[in-house]
């Protein structure tokens, strides 16, 4: 009798180096500058490129992509403060930034650090929690057509099992057999806060964007570090330009 054969899997490297700029932007929420981005997701997209001119050509499909420019933001409506987080792999100019919008003057640092295998991080992230429905054939035994729709998770348990098919156990490969991408990071589900947020959308020209989110907060316990610095730099889910994806730690 033959054994099957299996290939090994790839060592997991101990530890991963993680490094990027955050800036912190304090605006005034009744300013019509951040009134503006809190009612239209296309709005908020823009302020927040706007600290990038000049890095790539101009109408660069994919400027956000290449400087790594990710973002999240809160808003507290008893003190009027719309608190915008932006990460990237430049440092940003946000001088084009109305004065008399600012509570304070932007704030920013860079972030250089080294995580292990084993290492525990608290963490706070607001996601886009979708899944991609396959498109109807257009006739029986055709091929299907199109990419398909996105659907929301709207349910706080349907989000937590949207976020525990990305948690990494140790020893797991840092993607799923059905393609999923994972975070190189584990965590207990039962002791994680989730809280559903509103939608956000886009007036005009982007009439039909609209986008679920949910927050999540907890404590990671880092199996793949460098697959947990890939999620660190490049996000987690869709709608990564609106805000959404930014896996924050401390």
């Amino acid at each position: 009798m033959t054994t099957p054969r299996t290939e090994p899997r790839p060592a997991v490297a101990a530890e991963a180096r993680f490094v990027s700029t955050h800036t912190l932007i304090t605006l005034d929420a009744r300013h019509p500058y951040a009134a503006r981005a809190l009612i239209d997701a296309q709005d908020m997209h823009r302020n927040v490129m706007s600290g990038f001119l000049g890095w790539v050509e101009d109408g660069s499909k994919d400027a956000r992509a290449q400087l790594r420019v990710l973002s999240s933001w809160a808003v507290d409506l008893r003190s009027a403060r719309l608190s915008l987080v932006v990460q990237s792999s430049v440092p940003g100019d946000w001088s084009r930034v109305p004065r008399d919008a600012l509570v304070e003057e932007p704030s920013g640092l860079v972030v250089d650090r080294t995580f292990r295998t084993g290492e525990q991080v608290d963490f706070r992230t607001v996601l886009n929690p979708v899944s991609s429905r396959p498109a109807a054939p257009k006739a029986p035994g055709a091929e299907r057509r199109g990419r398909g729709t996105r659907m929301a998770h709207t349910g706080p348990e349907h989000v937590k099992k949207w976020f525990a098919r990305r948690l990494q156990a140790a020893g797991e490969p840092a993607v799923a057999p059905d393609g999923v991408v994972r975070i190189g990071a584990d965590a207990d589900l039962d002791r994680l806060a989730l809280r559903v947020l509103p939608r956000v959308s886009s007036p005009r020209p982007h009439q039909g964007l609209r986008i679920a989110r949910a927050e999540i907060r907890g404590s990671l316990t880092i199996t793949d570090p460098q697959a947990f610095v890939s999620a660190l730099t490049q996000g987690i889910g869709h709608a990564r330009a609106y805000s959404c994806g930014l896996l924050l730690v401390r």
